[in-house]
């Protein structure tokens, strides 16, 4: 009979080694030696995750057994009666990634084996390219074309394009301004530049951020359609997503969504409905890795495949997490990569390795990342009011960043 092992700590770490406040959950056990980590990043709201963490979970789980995963989830999960919110959700998902690491660890197995052993040997990356006009975006493709990436998000401007010179009324607030019609145009004419200078021999995908009106993003999806896009990622709103049918009726644009999904409701019609080809949820806006490896079976089980989201604001214990959900998953379909920078890796040493477009975890048990917390606190979270997500169109509507 094994050891009953039980959870003595639980803390929620803030650093910031690069552009984005991250919060790492650390479990400590009564094994001398043996704790977990976890990813419970919530930007542009890292506090109220830290307090749920602290103050509300740590008093719930502290003298529990790791071993039950699935059961602390759920009890965290109903505990608070109400639920499906990104703060609880993200402190639940720290908690939950370092219960996974704990078991690796205890099993001695990468977790990538305790969800079935790999699928694939590496996990494909695509990269962002972004530019002021096609040409620059152009030269940025053919850079990370250099370095062995076969998959390629384009951007020309930012999500939603430049604001550049708009006709504003007198006493516009201030905002990130953007013109959805413009930027609409503009993508086709994009697209266009690219597969005639590069041509078919990368995968291009595109990011909507939910700019666009849904009867402007079916326009998008139907334009771009002879440009053979690897997927269009969020093309709608999640508000906005019975209009799903209505795009996928009338192209056969690949479509990727989820990245601000934390309800079970709002992924499973349309994966049920096959309304989308690619699921990209932000694993701890979703709850962690145990909801996550569910709706990755739920998707394979109707021919959907995953792109977990991956941009700067995960940390790279969330990142890694993915990498090893990825392996696992039959329908892995692509990985989004934002890079690591050397601040980062100096904090939590044991980084997946990237080559020629692949990345490569290591086989050490559990997740196989640490965190340096001298290091972490050697770059505290610094406070600021976002600014990106004031976006307002010409008129000075505030609408969905």
């Amino acid at each position: 009979m094994s050891t009953c092992v039980t959870i003595t700590n639980i803390r929620a770490i803030l650093t910031q080694p690069a552009g984005s406040r991250l919060i790492v959950v650390r479990i400590d056990t009564s094994e001398p030696g043996l704790y977990g980590l976890g990813c419970a990043t919530f930007t542009q709201r890292p506090l109220p995750v830290k307090v749920a963490v602290e103050e509300y979970l740590k008093p719930l789980l502290v003298g529990r057994e790791v071993d039950r995963i699935e059961d602390l989830w759920q009890l965290s999960w109903v505990n608070s009666y109400w639920r499906n919110g990104p703060v609880l959700n993200n402190a639940i998902s720290g908690v939950d990634m370092a219960l996974w690491d704990i078991k690796g660890k205890r099993a001695g197995m990468p977790v990538y084996d305790l969800l079935g052993g790999r699928c694939r040997e590496a996990v494909a990356l695509y990269r962002h390219a972004d530019g002021s006009c096609p040409e620059e975006v152009e030269e940025n493709v053919r850079r990370w074309m250099a370095e062995g990436y076969h998959y390629i998000r384009v951007q020309m401007g930012g999500y939603g394009g430049r604001a550049g010179s708009m006709h504003t009324p007198e006493g516009a607030q201030p905002g990130a301004y953007f013109d959805d019609l413009a930027y609409a145009r503009s993508v086709p004419r994009l697209l266009e530049h690219i597969r005639g200078t590069i041509g078919f021999e990368v995968e291009l995908l595109h990011d909507v951020h939910e700019r666009l009106r849904p009867i402007d993003a079916l326009q998008l999806a139907k334009a771009v359609e002879p440009y053979g896009l690897f997927f269009l990622e969020d093309a709608l709103a999640p508000e906005d997503v019975e209009y799903f049918e209505t795009i996928r009726s009338q192209c056969a644009t690949p479509l990727a969504m989820g990245e601000l999904f934390n309800n079970p409701r709002e992924w499973m019609p349309l994966i049920t409905g096959r309304l989308i080809d690619f699921v990209r949820m932000h694993i701890s806006q979703m709850g962690g890795l145990t909801p996550a490896r569910k709706v990755a079976a739920c998707a394979e089980l109707h021919n959907v495949r995953t792109a977990w989201h991956g941009p700067g604001d995960v940390s790279p214990v969330g990142h890694v997490c993915n990498l090893h959900l990825d392996l696992a998953s039959p329908n892995f379909g692509i990985q989004e990569w934002a890079g690591l920078s050397d601040a980062e890796r100096e904090v939590f040493p044991g980084c997946p390795e990237v080559r020629g477009g692949f990345a490569y975890v290591s086989d050490r048990p559990g997740f196989g990342i640490d965190l340096d917390e001298a290091a972490a606190a050697r770059c505290p979270c610094k406070s600021f009011v976002d600014t990106w997500t004031q976006s307002r169109l010409p008129d000075g509507t505030l609408v969905r960043p």
